[in-house]
Order: C-alpha cells, then sequence, then structure tokens
C-alpha cells in the first residue's frame, strides 16, 4: 500500500484550512485516512503550521511520500532535515550527538528568521496604520483651518453689520424726533 503524507482541506468556501494526514494515496483528498498528525492555515501570516513531529518522522521513516505542498512544510518545520540527519548517522558519517547539535543550530535559525517576519509584518502594519493617523490628522488641521477661516469672515461681516447698524442708530433718532412730533401732532 502506498502511503501519502498530504493535505484535506477543511473550512468552508474561501477560509479554507487542511488537515495534514497520512493517508493511502488511492484514497480521495478530503475522504478516509490512516492518522491526522497536524494542521495548517495558509489564511494567516505567517501561516500556521501546527505538526506532531515525532509522527511525522516516524511516518518519513517508515516510507510514506509526502506531497509538494507537505514537502515544503515539512522542511520548514525541520522534520525532513532530522530524518537526514538520523539517516547519515545509520550510516555512520556522525555520531548522534553531532546530529543532534546541527539540528538545534538550524532550528535555531529557523526560529530567528520566522520571528523576524512577524516583527517585519507587525512593524508594517504600525507603519502603516501611523501613516493613516497622519493623513488623518492632516486633514482635521486643514479642516479646522479652513473652519476657523469661515468663522473669522463670518466674525469680521458681523463686525461690519454690527458697526453698520450702530451708524444707523445714530442717524435714525435724528430723524425720528422730526418725525414723532409731525405724527403727535397728526393724532392730536
Amino acid at each position: 500500500m502506498a502511503v501519502r503524507i498530504r493535505l484535506a482541506r477543511k473550512g468552508r468556501k474561501k477560509l479554507a484550512y487542511y488537515h495534514i494526514v497520512v493517508a493511502d494515496s488511492r484514497s480521495p483528498r478530503d475522504g478516509r485516512f490512516i492518522e491526522k498528525i497536524g494542521s495548517y492555515n495558509p489564511r494567516t501570516d505567517p501561516a500556521t503550521i501546527e505538526i506532531d513531529f515525532n509522527k511525522a518522522l516516524d511516518w518519513l521513516q517508515k516510507g510514506a511520500q509526502p506531497t509538494e505542498t507537505c514537502r515544503a512544510i515539512l522542511s520548514y518545520r525541520g522534520i525532513l532535515l532530522k530524518k537526514h540527519l538520523l539517516e547519515g548517522v545509520k550510516k555512520g558519517a556522525f555520531d548522534e550527538a553531532e546530529a543532534e547539535r546541527r539540528f538545534g543550530e538550524w532550528m535555531k535559525q529557523q526560529e530567528a528568521k520566522i520571528e523576524s517576519k512577524k516583527l517585519r509584518i507587525e512593524k508594517s502594519a504600525d507603519d502603516s496604520v501611523k501613516k493613516r493617523i497622519e493623513a488623518e490628522r492632516k486633514i482635521n488641521e486643514k479642516r479646522a483651518a479652513e473652519i476657523a477661516k469661515k468663522n473669522a469672515e463670518a466674525a469680521v461681516k458681523a463686525q461690519k453689520e454690527e458697526q453698520a447698524e450702530e451708524v444707523s442708530e445714530e442717524q435714525k433718532p435724528e430723524g425720528s424726533e422730526s418725525s414723532e412730533p409731525a405724527a403727535a401732532s397728526t393724532a392730536e
């Protein structure tokens, strides 16, 4: 029986996530499988990969063939490297301690690379938020300046109207005194 390590699609339309499964190569993509060894969500950034390291390594050593995507996932997690190093130990190229040391160094580098990518993504998100806030602040300042300008113009206009009213009121009492006696004389 040909055994494959492959992805089984889950989730709803356009929101896929995958189970990493060990299955017979003749079974359907989302059909029967022998064992689930992890999950993979490509929608997050960086992609979320949860995998049982020992089970995956065990199945690889038994002869299970990963698909291209699963091979990339296993390589990303260091499972293929561990298998390669264990084969080197079996052949006598180096001892178990050397294999563990090499694997440990590689894992530190890989974790640093993943962490730097996460930091870069967070920083770019923060930068984009800062840029949007800065742009919004500039727009608000521009609006405030326009409103202040309109208010100043309205205040100047209101002041001119008040001055015009004062001038007309000063002129009105003189004319109104002469017109009042005339009105009073007509009323008598």
